[in-house]
This record gives C-alpha cells, structure tokens and sequence, in this order.
C-alpha cells in the first residue's frame, strides 16, 4: 500500500511540474508574442506565433467548453486510476511517463480553459501551414506516441493484461 501512495505523489509531483512548465510557455507567449507579432525561428518554416484557440485541435468544436471540459477532466481521471493498475519496477517506468506527460498536457489545457476561456497556442510550422499548438499539445501527442509504440513493440500482451476491463492485477 506504501508504494502506491508513492506512485501517486510521483506522479502528481511531476505532473504539476510539467503543467507549471506549460503554463510558464504559455504566459510567456502572451507576454511576448501577443503585442509583438510572430518570431520566425527560421523564416517559412517555423516561427513562434500568438493563438487564441477556443475549439479543440485544429479549430473544430469552436466554444464547446464544457465538453472539454468533461473531456479533460475525464482523462486525468482514467489515468490517475490507471496508475494502480501499472504493475512495478523499472521495466513500466515509460508507461508511468507516458500517463505523467498525458495527465499534464490534459491539466495545461484545462487550466487555460478555466482560467482564460482558450488555449494558448503558440508554435507554427509555417512550411506546411500545420495548426498552431502548444507544450500541453507536445506532452499529448509524444504520450500517445509513446504509448502506441510501447504496447505495440515494448510490452507483451500478458504484460498488460492488468488493464483490460473485468480482470484483476496479476501478481
């Protein structure tokens, strides 16, 4: 039982660490971007560019706060019960990562919904004219990554079997 509480003060010592980290990006931006215009990094590539962005990625769902509201709060939730479900030991360290850059990302973006009514958005790749995100956004998609590549090559199926629904931990 030690252990677990361990895991979550862990846990929840780095995740408002890397949710301070965005925050701290994204006063930056509008401190500095806001009123000055874009930085361009390397000119028609990527430059730093000031974004209000009131919908989800990509602009869709414009003004739907609630929902992600639900949405964000949702995810934190999923992972803060996954953690117990994460077997010990340095082998699950990345899993343990991935859920503490997930869980960040979704806080960084939920604070700014809750504290501003939008997300700070701050990074363009000009070159392809991609939308402009954040470091909340960096921690998501990384973790996603991450995850996929980990349950998909790293980890054995039997591994894991202490997430799927319905079966207990297996020691």
């Amino acid at each position: 039982m030690d252990k677990i509480w361990k895991r979550y003060a862990l846990f929840g010592i780095l995740t408002a660490f890397f949710a301070a980290l965005d925050q701290w990006t994204k006063y930056l931006a509008d401190r500095f971007l806001r009123s000055q215009g874009p930085y361009v990094i390397w000119e028609g590539v990527f430059e730093l560019l000031y974004s209000e962005n009131r919908g989800a990625a990509f602009g869709i769902l414009q003004g739907k706060q609630a929902f992600f509201f639900l949405v964000s709060g949702s995810v934190i939730l999923i992972v803060f019960l996954a953690l117990a479900r994460i077997p010990h030991g340095k082998r699950y360290y990345p899993l343990f990562g991935c859920m503490v850059l997930l869980a960040s990302g979704a806080l960084g973006n939920l604070i700014d919904r809750v504290w501003r009514g939008y997300v700070v958005d701050f990074f363009y790749f000009k070159l392809i004219d991609f939308p402009i995100f954040n470091v909340a956004d960096c921690y998501v998609v990384v973790s996603a990554g991450l995850l996929i590549l980990l349950t998909g090559f790293f980890y054995q199926e039997e591994e894991l079997s202490c997430f799927h629904v319905g079966e207990g931990k297996k020691n």
